[in-house]
């Protein structure tokens, strides 16, 4: 089936790499990385080990949903890292970790508008940790815009992807999806999406030009 639709992950594809913003945290907060890595892990195998529909049942699940406050998350991180070794105040947590993500990568927002001044529909597809977006401009590049704390469902699951075809009328075959996280493109793939992981501005608009016939490099 022809490729006829754009979604496009936000952190790690539209901003700077999502590695990158949460070192920088950790180092300013004092925290291990290593510690975070490891809490993050740990959750990750509470949530397979709780999952009984299909779904992950853990603390970052819950978050991405929209199924925990912010305030409470934070308090059970930086509850999970004094545990491990990296005491951090809970108060403003996630805004802190998540402050380098308002930093743009310009070179896949021109891609993105060059798609959409094409005429190919564009939507976002986001897990939200309760960050806010900048979303002035938004009408211009996107015709769907899918946070999963607002629509209730996350990155993997198949049903989001599924979700954000259906807003742009087009099946999950028609769609080719852009993500920094190889568990989401491997989900994309699953739902029947094309999918791109993303490593660099030039590797994905090469790989988009060939799949949407848009010239972008």
């Amino acid at each position: 089936m022809t490729v006829a639709a754009l979604v496009v992950d936000w952190g790690g594809v539209l901003t700077q790499p999502l590695k990158s913003s949460t070192e920088s945290w950790a180092r300013a907060d004092g925290v291990d990385p290593a510690h975070f890595a490891e809490a993050l892990k740990g959750w990750r195998s509470l949530a397979e080990a709780e999952a009984g529909r299909g779904e992950d049942a853990g603390p970052v699940a819950a978050l991405e949903r929209g199924e925990i406050a912010v305030a409470d998350f934070e308090v059970l991180l930086a509850d999970e890292l004094g545990r491990l070794g990296s005491p951090v105040t809970a108060q403003g947590l996630l805004g802190r970790m998540l402050a380098g993500l308002e930093a743009p990568e310009p070179a896949m927002f021109d891609v993105v508008r060059t798609v959409h001044g094409a005429g190919v529909a564009t939507a976002l597809l986001s897990n939200s940790w309760g960050n806010t977006y900048p979303r002035e401009g938004w009408d211009d590049l996107f015709d769907a815009v899918v946070i999963s704390g607002e629509v209730g469902m996350r990155k993997p699951e198949e049903r989001i992807y599924r979700h954000a075809a259906s807003l742009l009328d087009r099946p999950t075959e028609a769609c080719v999806m852009v993500d920094d996280l190889p568990w989401n493109v491997d989900a994309a793939r699953a739902a029947g999406m094309r999918a791109i992981l993303h490593t660099d501005p030039a590797a994905t608009a090469a790989e988009l030009e060939l799949l949407l016939g848009v010239t972008l490099t």
